[in-house]
């Protein structure tokens, strides 16, 4: 399946958010799933550990840096040269792959992406994959896909090993079990590799060559084989993919088969070979702290005698298109899966990635995810995503491309405030009515000041320095105090200016 046209970009039919199909929306929403999650005091050390280490060494590495802030500048500049031009560089993109060698498929949806992967397996016999990293085959459920067509998947990743292993999902863009530690990833491994020598101690070194084994059966064992990937970024002017990693395994996956299958979202382009130069400095350091990657593999189309002898490149819209129709909010396509936004967010630290029951956690899946499946109203778990965040701004500081992610949360949450004063009318909700409440009170000067005086005196007969829990026939205050210690508010400044000042002139009367 190829073609020689696409249109994307802002066509008169509105486009089609992401398949049902898609891992993009979770069970639930997000304040149930992160209730759940903050009770698991394994998790949340888990966590502070992995990110406090990686932001530790992603501060180290762009200090070496002085031009990093231009650096990000020209990301951010090439990012909108490809949202503003996306759809002339996919056809550039198709031509320059189909001149090399490879075949290039266009996949509307997740459906539709694995269809094309699963038939092209099929087709050459494949009854085992190897499959290197990859967020959109994630994004897709490809590995059910072909289970359910008789083709076992293999990731070869370790991180992603692990996770396959345990039957678990990835809760991190760059460290997908980073919710586990060493010592379950023992455990995973003796239940899941029935020759590993039972003795095996939890030390990394020890893990890590359990998994090199494990894999290395896998890669010797390629006859007639396909693999599948990802890629991090698709170069429009040559048709070359890039993949980087820290490992070789996923060198490996596209060096030694037969075929290779790369699953691409479409706004993974760079219009020249020349912008590779930004990029390749803003994610190892923004990434894994890191001047450059281990392992940074380029590959275009089919040569013989060199590498996969058949190469076909399926380009994923699957809602990337809804995105690019809101000006607001595109900018969200500019992520280049860095996951910095991840490691410095309070709210990812303490409740993980599984919360967001999205393949896309943290601050850039709270505004990806709910964009490319749409918010549906207050029964979908999506529409919850934009309230995922503290709008400390953290992630905006840190993103090596500069997408203003809380801008756009503010968007999202305007856009499912209209959606349901459409759908109940105005003013008619707690948040309406204690919101215009509230606007009322800060218009009047004389007001706001018999508030703030009045609230000390009221809350003083209350024990310890906390308000507590309040009743839930309250509006809006139980919702904060059931997750939040709420201190008891203190002597206005007013009050301790007036004070002051009546003191002052009784000192000055004294003497």
């Amino acid at each position: 399946m190829s073609t020689s046209t696409v249109h994307l970009g802002m066509p008169s039919v509105r486009p089609q958010h992401a398949s049902p199909g898609s891992t993009l929306r979770g069970a639930q929403g997000f304040p149930a799933a992160a209730r759940a999650e903050l009770g698991d005091e394994t998790l949340r050390g888990n966590l502070r550990h992995a990110t406090s280490t990686i932001q530790a060494k992603r501060a180290s590495a762009v200090r070496e840096v002085r031009d990093w802030q231009k650096l990000r500048n020209a990301g951010s500049a090439l990012k909108w040269q490809v949202t503003d031009h996306l759809p002339e560089l996919l056809e550039q993109l198709e031509e320059s792959v189909t001149a090399a060698g490879g075949v290039v498929h266009w996949a509307r949806d997740a459906e539709e992406a694995g269809e094309i992967v699963a038939a092209l397996a099929l087709e050459r016999g494949a009854e085992e994959i190897l499959k290197v990293k990859s967020m959109a085959t994630q994004e897709i459920s490809l590995n059910e896909v072909l289970e359910h067509a008789g083709i076992r998947a293999i990731e070869s990743d370790l991180a992603e090993l692990i996770v396959q292993l345990a039957g678990d999902t990835p809760s991190h863009i760059l460290v997908p079990a980073i919710h586990r530690n060493r010592t379950e990833i023992r455990e995973i491994f003796l239940e899941a590799m029935p020759d590993l020598d039972p003795s095996i101690t939890d030390e990394p070194a020890a893990l890590a060559e359990a998994a090199r084994r494990y894999l290395r059966e896998k890669f010797l064992d390629m006859p007639g084989s396909v693999a599948i990937s990802g890629a991090n970024f698709a170069v429009a002017e040559t048709g070359t993919m890039v993949v980087v990693e820290s490992e070789g395994n996923g060198r490996m996956c596209l060096t030694l088969p037969r075929t290779l299958i790369s699953v691409v979202g479409i706004e993974k382009i760079v219009p020249t070979f020349q912008d590779l130069e930004v990029f390749l400095q803003l994610l190892p350091r923004s990434s894994t702290g890191e001047r450059m990657n281990p392992y940074t593999t380029l590959f275009t189309g089919v040569h013989e005698g060199d590498g996969p002898e058949e190469f076909h490149l399926v380009l994923l819209d699957n809602g990337r298109s809804a995105v690019l129709e809101d000006p607001e909010g595109r900018s969200a396509l500019h992520c280049i899966r860095c996951s910095a936004c991840l490691n410095v967010c309070p709210v990812y630290a303490r409740t993980g990635g599984h919360a967001y029951g999205s393949t896309y956690p943290g601050p850039i899946g709270a505004i990806l995810s709910p964009q490319m499946t749409g918010m549906h109203g207050d029964d979908d778990p999506n529409s919850t995503l934009p309230y995922a965040s503290s709008l400390c701004g953290a992630c905006y500081d840190v993103c090596p491309v500069k997408i203003n992610i809380p801008e756009i949360l503010v968007h999202l949450r305007a856009k499912d405030v209209d959606r349901r004063r459409e759908t109940r009318g105005d003013f008619h909700g707690t948040w309406d009515v204690a919101l215009q409440g509230a606007g009322k009170l800060m218009s009047s000067p004389r007001a706001y000041d018999i508030a703030v005086r009045s609230a000390g005196p009221l809350t003083s007969v209350l024990r310890g320095t906390n308000i507590g829990r309040l009743p839930g026939v309250l509006p809006l205050v139980p919702g904060w105090t059931d997750h939040r210690d709420l201190p008891k508010p203190g002597t206005s400044f007013r009050s301790w200016w007036d004070q002051r000042e009546k003191d002052r002139g009784t000192d000055e009367e004294t003497a």
